[in-house]
């Protein structure tokens, strides 16, 4: 590892490795500029030196991880309001075209093609103005790991945009049900469940008489229908299913078990994945989970852990050399601020389990 004088590494410099201070915690990830800032901060701190294995170039046009982050955040916010527009009771109209949404997905193609994982990073850092209903965050995940396992299979273009209309309508039958269903504001009665069942074909019903393209009025008639036949509505299995339902069904249900809701307790973001690698009832077709883990990484982005030096941290940012050491930023050293670190077994840097927010906020 290499060592750099502070006062010697130029403004706006980009590491081509990790840039490290007392070589064990994070300053910079590659693509994050060394600012004017830090280097004052390192100063004051008496850092003189900082380490990495990489070497630092200063580029005059880069596309940084804080510009692709500060694009998702833009097309974040533009479209949490759009989707929360398109599934206000009432507000669905007749002229609802395929066209009009799939500029919308080719927008979110766009950023998931050039970096998927700056779209998981956007809830660490984005709070809405108003609490938005489950519907809502459900059908924005939902569409963001459907498209980002799609870029994953190199899915073309034209497929992309039909899966993500699809993945962005594949609840909208739920807006024809009565609010106290539709709203999950409470534990559900059985005739509740039974009226969500028929989401799927009233969303169907919708598009088809809005004259939508048959692959994405499959996809949404489909997306509850499980490898093993025990889906509904038809009961259909393996080969019968599309691959946008099948892309869909395993997003919307990834992000169903780690969303809490009135009636269900949430899974971490880490047992989710868990329970989709296992996939004992074999209800989910293995290509598509293997594409999940690969899209998310074996402990996703968001993720509270605990470390086997005992510190607590939150995984924020993927290590796709080896998936089992993310980068995590750590909490309680107040005299440096946010502090990120490589995970790996050395130096009590691994992690030893995931925590619940609960765990993770006592005596943080």
């Amino acid at each position: 590892m290499h060592n750099y004088r502070v006062t010697e590494i130029r403004e706006g410099s980009l590491f081509s490795a990790p840039l490290y201070l007392d070589k064990q915690f994070i300053l910079a990830t590659p693509d994050m500029q060394f600012s004017k800032e830090l280097a004052t901060a390192l100063l004051d701190w008496n850092f003189k030196e900082v380490y990495s294995d990489g070497e630092p170039r200063v580029e005059e046009v880069v596309v940084s991880d804080k510009d692709k982050l500060k694009q998702a955040l833009e097309f974040y916010e533009a479209f949490q309001k759009y989707v929360a527009n398109l599934f206000t009771p009432g507000m669905i109209k007749n002229d609802l075209t395929f066209t009009a949404l799939a500029e919308k997905i080719q927008a979110a193609c766009a950023i998931i093609q050039l970096d998927y994982h700056t779209f998981f990073r956007v809830p660490l850092v984005y709070k809405p103005e108003v609490e938005l209903s489950y519907q809502i965050t459900h059908t924005i995940t939902s569409t963001i790991i459907a498209l980002s396992i799609g870029v994953s299979l190199k899915l073309p273009d034209d497929q992309l945009i039909e899966l993500g209309v699809a993945a962005l309508l594949h609840e909208i039958g739920m807006t024809k049900l009565p609010s106290k269903v539709n709203l999950y504001k409470r534990d559900l009665t059985l005739e509740d469940r039974k009226a969500i069942l028929t989401h799927p074909i009233l969303s169907y019903n919708m598009l088809t008489a809005l004259n939508f393209p048959a692959p994405v009025c499959t996809a949404v008639l489909q997306h509850h229908e499980r490898e093993n036949g025990s889906g509904y509505p038809q009961k259909l299995h393996g080969t019968q299913i599309s691959l946008y339902a099948k892309i869909i069904g395993v997003s919307c249900s990834y992000e169903a078990i780690t969303a809490n809701r009135p009636h269900k307790k949430a899974k971490d973001l880490h047992s989710g994945l868990l329970y989709f690698l296992k996939n004992e009832e074999k209800q989910y077709d293995d290509t598509i989970t293997k594409a999940l883990v690969n899209v998310l990484s074996f402990y996703p982005i968001g993720l509270y852990v605990l470390l086997a030096n005992g510190r607590k941290g939150q995984v924020v940012e993927v290590n796709p050399k080896n998936p089992r050491f993310p980068i995590v930023q750590l909490t309680g050293i107040p005299r440096i601020g946010k502090v990120y670190i490589q995970t790996a077994p050395e130096q009590g840097l691994s992690i030893v389990r995931p925590l619940t927010k609960e765990e993770f906020e006592k005596n943080t």
